[in-house]
Parts: C-alpha cells; structure tokens; sequence
C-alpha cells in the first residue's frame, strides 16, 4: 500500500520508487511532481544546455549554490561536476 506524502507530492507511487531506488527527497518530489503535470514530460530529453565540462568553475559554483550544495566553496571543476550530477 502506497503512502500518502501529503499535498506536496502529487504522484505517492512515483515518489516512493523513485526514493527506493536512491533518489534523494528532492529529486523524487520533483520528478514525481513533473510526471502528474499533463503539461510536464519529465522522461523527455531536457534543454540544450552545454555539459557540465564546458561551464566555468564560477558558473558550476552558482549552480551549486542555487542547489545548496555543502562543501562547494572548497571544490575544485571536477568536484562541483560531480556533485552537481550526484545531487
């Protein structure tokens, strides 16, 4: 039986597959979230932004900052990268 997460979560199956599969609370909500909307397709290939190898370090250190990534102050290019692909 499928919990109920509250009002914030919109698809409770999703979300609790999506967390059972290592997603984050955050991840599962937004996807889970994304996949009720009729006028969101979450399994869709995304935008056109640039790979991560191509940003700066200060533009992957924005980033990591609009995500609230501990530690980012004292991550090198390659560090941010992953920490931006593993949040």
């Amino acid at each position: 039986m499928t919990k109920d997460h509250g009002p914030s979560i919109k698809d409770d199956d999703t979300y609790e597959a999506l967390r059972e599969d290592g997603a984050s609370k955050e991840k599962a909500a937004r996807i889970a979230n994304a996949k009720a909307n009729d006028d969101q397709h979450p399994s869709e290939k995304g935008g056109k932004a640039k790979p991560y190898e191509d940003w700066t370090v200060k533009e992957l250190y924005y980033r990591a900052q609009e995500l609230d990534i501990d530690g980012r102050t004292d991550m090198n290019k390659d560090a941010l990268i992953d920490a931006l692909r593993h949040h």
